[in-house]
C-alpha cells in the first residue's frame, strides 16, 4: 500500500498525537500542527523528514490558508485531512457567556470549516483525498453542563454530512470519527474551559461529575488500527463510532426519539393540511 500524507490539527496531545505518531510509524508522512510549534517539534527527532511540524491556530483564517498550502507544497499532496482540534466549555445554558460560546464554536466548528475550505481546492486539483472530522458520540446525544460542546458537535456532524454529498464527485471521501469516552487528555484543564458556576446548579454539577468519574473509558492507544482501516477503505463510512460504548448509547437515543415521533405522528400529520400542489 502506498504511503499517505496526513494533515492533522490538534496533534500536540490526545488522539491527534497518537494518530500522528502511528501514521508515521507505519511509514506515512504527516504535517503535524498545534497552536504552539514546540508541542510538535519533537516529532522531527524521531521521524526526521517524514514529519512537518507546523504552528497553527485554527481560529486564524489566514494562518490556516498559509499552513495548509505550506504542507501541500512541502509534500506535494495531502491524502488525509484530519480535523481534531477542539475543546469543551463546561457550563449550563444559563451560566455561559455569549463570548465563551462564540469562542468554542470558533475553534470546534469554524476552525474545522476553515481547514476544509483551505484544503478542498487542493484535494480537487490532485483528484481526491479523505477528510476526517473528529466528532463525538455527543454529536448525537446531548448532556447537561456540556451542552455547548455537544451543540458544536451536532453542527460539526451536519457540516460533514452535507460536505460528503457535495464533494463525492471529486473523489473526496468524508468520514466523521465519533469516539465514546476515552482516557485522553481531553478532560484536562488544557481541553476544558470552566464558566463561573451558579449555586443553584451545584447539585447537578456534582451528579454529572460523579457519573463522569465512574464512566468506563477506552484506551486511546488501541484506536490507531481502526482509524487506518477507515482511511484505507475503498468505500469508507460517513460515520464511524470509535469504541464499544458509543453505539448502545446512540441506539437508545434514536429508539427513544423514533418512539416519541411515532406516538405523536397523528398530531404531526394533522398539521400537514390539504394537498397544495401546483398543476
Amino acid at each position: 500500500m502506498d504511503s499517505k500524507v496526513w494533515f492533522i490539527t490538534g496533534a500536540s496531545r490526545g488522539f491527534g498525537r497518537i494518530w500522528a505518531e502511528a501514521a508515521l510509524e507505519r511509514g506515512d508522512k504527516v504535517a503535524a500542527t498545534a497552536r504552539k510549534l514546540a508541542d510538535v517539534a519533537d516529532l522531527t527527532e524521531r521521524f526526521g523528514d517524514a514529519v512537518l511540524p507546523l504552528a497553527l491556530d485554527v481560529t486564524d483564517a489566514e494562518q490556516v490558508r498559509q499552513t495548509v498550502a505550506q504542507a501541500h507544497a512541502h509534500f506535494g499532496r495531502l491524502d488525509v485531512v484530519l480535523n481534531n482540534a477542539g475543546y469543551s466549555l463546561v457550563a449550563t445554558v444559563e451560566e455561559a457567556s455569549e463570548a465563551d460560546v462564540r469562542a468554542e464554536f470558533d475553534t470546534n466548528y469554524f476552525g474545522t470549516l476553515r481547514v476544509i475550505q483551505a484544503a478542498l481546492p487542493l484535494l480537487r486539483q490532485q483528484g481526491g483525498g479523505r477528510i476526517l472530522g473528529v466528532s463525538s458520540t455527543v454529536g448525537h446525544v446531548a448532556f447537561p453542563l456540556i451542552g455547548f460542546y455537544c451543540s458544536s458537535k451536532w453542527a460539526f456532524e451536519a457540516l460533514h454530512e452535507s460536505l460528503a454529498q457535495e464533494v463525492k464527485a471529486f473523489g473526496v471521501a468524508v468520514t466523521l470519527i465519533e469516539p465514546g469516552a476515552y482516557a485522553t487528555e481531553f478532560g484536562s484543564p488544557a481541553s476544558l474551559k470552566m464558566a463561573p458556576g451558579m449555586d443553584l446548579y451545584n447539585e447537578l454539577r456534582q451528579q454529572v461529575f460523579g457519573r463522569l468519574s465512574s464512566m468506563e473509558r477506552g484506551d486511546p492507544q488501541a484506536t490507531s488500527e481502526a482509524i487506518f482501516k477507515v482511511v484505507d477503505a475503498e468505500n469508507p463510512p460517513l460515520r464511524f463510532i470509535l469504541g464499544s460504548t458509543g453505539l448502545p448509547m446512540v441506539r437508545a437515543a434514536y429508539e427513544s426519539r423514533i418512539a416519541i415521533w411515532e406516538e405523536w405522528a397523528d398530531v404531526s400529520n394533522s398539521a400537514q393540511g390539504g394537498s397544495n400542489t401546483n398543476a
